[in-house]
């Protein structure tokens, strides 16, 4: 089912500057279909289903430091989730449990780290945070996998 994730974007590209608004990302599977004006993504897409988010929605981070401590390797990865990251350098998974948390999870497993970048027919790993910085939301591969109430 295709989805328009609607807020503010920011691409972080370098020439993206300044958010779009009143804009949306439109996933289908796990990829990105669209980024544009809301408006006219859900007259090309009038059948999606529509999340409108609270902060400004751009692509997931890609986390470069050790995996947060927690009480099991799933609950680590899902620490990175509630920050907004999708991605992790290799060398911060040596243990295979842990390793094989990442995998089920859908996370990215990087061998350097690479800047975060929202593309049509690219891998639909947003985040959605707020004015402090918070992260309201993740989507890894187009799936909602965290969600702050």
């Amino acid at each position: 089912m295709l989805t328009l994730h609607a807020a503010p974007v920011v691409r972080s590209a370098p020439d993206d500057a300044a958010p779009l608004h009143d804009a949306a990302v439109a996933v289908d599977g796990d990829r990105i279909a669209a980024i544009g004006p809301l408006d006219e993504l859900r007259r090309a897409y009038p059948r999606a289903r529509v999340r409108e988010w609270p902060g400004e929605l751009g692509p997931a981070r890609v986390h470069e430091g050790p995996v947060p401590d927690a009480p099991t390797p799933r609950e680590r990865i899902h620490a990175l989730l509630r920050r907004g990251a999708t991605a992790v350098l290799a060398r911060h998974l040596g243990d295979p449990e842990l390793r094989a948390a990442a995998h089920r999870g859908g996370i990215a497993v990087l061998d350097r780290p690479r800047p975060p970048v929202l593309a049509p027919a690219g891998r639909a790993d947003l985040a959605v945070f707020d004015a402090d910085g918070a992260c309201l939301a993740t989507v890894v591969a187009g799936r909602l996998v965290h969600r702050r109430r």
